[in-house]
């Protein structure tokens, strides 16, 4: 599949190689409108509306935690610091061997809003995050409620532009992109991988026109849902075993004729997920091969990346088609490098994080196929029953 486009000449005979990466060149091409058209046309979270907000419904923000004594200071500060919109600040300490509940304890202390959730046993068939925000969601009393991760840091007047922008365009889910918040090199290096991997493939823009299930597509860590529309679609239970169940929630709901959306949201919500290679590796591999639905969808995602966004810098000084598809490569890191601020210098580190993302694909799909599982703060998922904790 390259352009090897070159003549070699043995014993007076001729031979016109086969330019291979022909196909390559033209799905990078294909590839680079889609992310064009996400940087251009993909909307963000609007500002706070210049009129009162006292219209606004109010909000339950929902954090399932699980050993995040030292993330959930600086994210309840932050959920405190909205305005009245927001009515009550759950927390459930899922197992925790930490100081969590401590911490929601000295919050509690301070501010009448916060309340800790009971802890429950952990029921077979669920993933951990899906049982704690069904718990939460349980003990939520607003029409409103707006999961998010311990990790996460609102913007001061984030809860109140997301309830009026859910109600301005009439969805019952809304989930807000996150901005990275990215501090080692190993981050800057390999985080904006994430961005990178969703907008080459996913047309955000046009989730905006079709609800389509297939165009359902959540961020986790952000995610505000209408109470009523979750109870009668099932929520968190209706997704109980996903590992991905953000987007499979946004899947659902499109399925089944509600209207969700996922927008912009780095001006309301910022995370930073993981603080070091390892962390890095780890919270990855466990998402990766679990996140396909079909053996051959992630094949296919493997051989897209190894053939498009790795193989030509590896052949530019022998074809040219190979120096058109990692020249259109680069333009996509540099546009989504634009967009959601991510270190310039990490579009030329591409192929190095190419590696280490084929690697980590690679390592994940191994240890759920062998029965293994990923492991992910002290839970094993994707395993044989055998091997499962």
């Amino acid at each position: 599949m390259a352009t090897v486009a070159q003549t070699t000449s043995t014993k007076g005979k001729t031979t016109t190689l086969v330019d291979f990466f022909l196909i390559p060149s033209i799905l990078a091409v294909l590839l680079l409108v889609i992310v064009t058209c996400n940087v251009v046309a993909w909307p963000k979270v609007a500002q706070r509306p210049s009129a009162s907000t006292e219209h606004l419904h109010s909000v339950s923000i929902l954090i399932p935690a699980r050993n995040e004594e030292h993330h959930l200071p600086a994210c309840l500060d932050a959920a405190l610091q909205q305005d009245a919109t927001v009515a009550e600040v759950l927390v459930y300490d899922d197992h925790s061997t930490d100081a969590t509940a401590q911490v929601v304890r000295t919050a509690a202390a301070r501010d009448a809003r916060v309340r800790l959730v009971n802890t429950a046993t952990l029921a077979p068939g669920w993933c951990g995050k899906n049982f704690a925000c069904a718990q939460l969601a349980r003990a939520a009393q607003t029409k409103w409620m707006l999961f998010l991760d311990a990790d996460a840091r609102l913007a001061n007047d984030a809860v109140a532009r997301m309830v009026a922008e859910a109600e301005r365009r009439q969805v019952t889910m809304l989930s807000c992109w996150p901005g990275l918040t990215m501090a080692s090199p190993w981050e800057k290096a390999l985080m904006p991988m994430l961005n990178f991997v969703v907008f080459t493939l996913f047309p955000a823009p046009l989730s905006l026109l079709r609800n389509d299930a297939s165009l359902g597509l959540a961020h986790g860590a952000c995610l505000l849902i209408e109470r009523t529309t979750y109870e009668a679609l099932g929520g968190h239970a209706a997704v109980r075993d996903q590992i991905f169940e953000d987007t499979r929630l946004a899947q659902l709901w499109r399925a089944h004729g509600q209207r969700s959306l996922c927008l912009d949201g780095q001006g309301v919500v910022r995370v930073r997920m993981y603080d070091s290679f390892s962390e890095i590796w780890r919270g990855f591999q466990k998402n990766f091969y679990l996140a396909f639905r079909h053996n051959a969808s992630f094949w296919a995602f493997l051989a897209l990346h190894a053939l498009v966004f790795l193989a030509p810098f590896l052949l530019l000084g022998r074809s040219r088609a190979a120096a058109l598809t990692a020249a259109c490569v680069l333009l996509m890191r540099a546009l989504l490098a634009a967009r959601f601020r991510h270190p310039w210098w990490s579009v030329f580190v591409h192929p190095g994080s190419e590696i280490i993302l084929l690697a980590l694909g690679l390592s994940s799909w191994w240890r759920c196929r062998s029965g293994q599982g990923v492991a992910w703060k002290g839970r094993v998922y994707g395993a044989s029953p055998a091997n499962k904790v």
